[in-house]
């Protein structure tokens, strides 16, 4: 009966907002500042009277601060439900889960869709450019304003474990142990490639309009596309082989140019779901800062994490080719050349990238240890 109250409550989620005093700046990485900065969250468990067991979790490109649970009137639960809860990998009955939306994304936090207060429109292209970095700076803001000081860990897969680093490198003597999953410290030029063929698909949409179509036609078309292209990169081939392969659709179509292959029908599925919850300018602006993303700039990736002082937990997935392993071991060779503490786990996954929501059963027995023994190790050093 506890257990099945613990989850009951674990079902019920709200999203709740941060919004900074009207005359205050936020600003970015550009040297361009926002008033108003508005951080869409999520919250799971309890922080306790120390404020000592907190552990933030970073989404990735299509993501939100919806992490786990169910919103009220929702089938779906959060994109991370399976790790987050009661025993599970983030166990909420010992730590405090923390899930933001990005600045620059579109589900609730200021972004390209937010209402510029000296027009009173949507900013469009008129929002400053986002970095990494600078959504890091807004969650930390954030956990100011939630009065936390120290985080038992920083967590997230993709884009979210670019935030992770970014975490460790900026805000080193807060971030206690950190936990970048599936990713990398730099875009290489075939990932830049398939982020800019999604660009140009949303910006050779005519409804685009130069980023200005808020009271018009939204760009669906040129965003469903995109969202084609990035899917077919999240999944392998032996996951498409073994889901779809060449099955066909029961109505004998013939040769045409329609919806013939299950495959097919699947991206499509995929793109026009897509287009109901995101913003094209928000997926122009998060996917550029993606790409700019780069912890090494002409230095070795050794230099980028000297001050660092973070435990780690790096994960990687057999068949990523979107964030393939050798990113991963790049990071933890440029880690261990700096004495870090590090550990690094390739699980064995035929789901492509996307195996980092999927695999929760292998995360689980990684992360629920690696959490229980830096908060053990944390609780102890005081």
């Amino acid at each position: 009966m506890k257990e099945r109250a613990k989850m009951k409550e674990m079902m019920n989620t709200e999203t709740k907002y941060y919004n900074a005093p009207k005359d205050s700046e936020f600003c970015f990485e550009s040297g361009m500042c926002l008033k108003g900065l508005k951080i869409a969250y999520e919250t799971y468990g309890k922080l306790n009277d120390e404020k000592d067991n907190a552990v933030l979790v970073c989404h990735a490109l299509s993501g939100d601060a919806h992490a786990a649970g169910y919103r009220r009137g929702e089938k779906k639960p959060g994109w991370w439900n399976d790790m987050i809860g009661p025993g599970r990998a983030f166990d909420t009955d010992e730590f405090f889960v923390i899930s933001s939306n990005v600045i620059g994304g579109c589900q609730g936090s200021s972004g390209p869709n937010s209402i510029d207060p000296d027009t009173e429109k949507p900013y469009g292209l008129g929002f400053p450019i986002v970095s990494i970095k600078d959504m890091v700076n807004a969650q930390k803001e954030l956990l100011d304003f939630l009065g936390i000081n120290r985080l038992v860990s920083v967590a997230g897969g993709s884009m979210g474990g670019m935030q992770v680093l970014e975490w460790a490198v900026s805000y080193p003597e807060i971030a206690v142990s950190c936990i970048p999953i599936a990713t990398t410290y730099k875009h290489s030029a075939q990932q830049i490639a398939f982020d800019e063929v999604g660009r140009q698909a949303i910006m050779a949409d005519p409804a685009w309009n130069g980023g200005d179509y808020y009271e018009k036609s939204h760009p669906s078309a040129g965003l469903a596309v995109a969202r084609m292209i990035g899917h077919i990169t999240y999944m392998s081939n032996s996951s498409m082989e073994s889901k779809f392969g060449r099955v066909k659709r029961k109505e004998k179509l013939g040769y045409a140019f329609t919806t013939e292959f299950e495959v097919e029908g699947y991206l499509r599925y995929r793109g026009d779901s897509f287009v109901k919850r995101f913003d094209a300018n928000s997926y122009l602006y998060v996917t550029k800062a993606m790409d700019h993303f780069d912890l090494q700039g002409d230095k070795p990736l050794s230099a980028a994490f000297k001050n660092a002082r973070s435990r780690f937990l790096v994960i990687a997935f057999s068949s990523d080719w979107l964030y393939p392993p050798f990113q991963s071991k790049e990071i933890v060779k440029a880690l261990k050349m700096n004495g870090a503490d590090v550990t690094y786990c390739e699980i064995s996954s035929d789901y492509g990238h996307d195996a980092f929501l999927l695999e929760f059963v292998e995360e689980t027995k990684l992360v629920k240890h690696f959490l229980k023994n830096t908060y053990k190790k944390m609780r102890k050093s005081k």
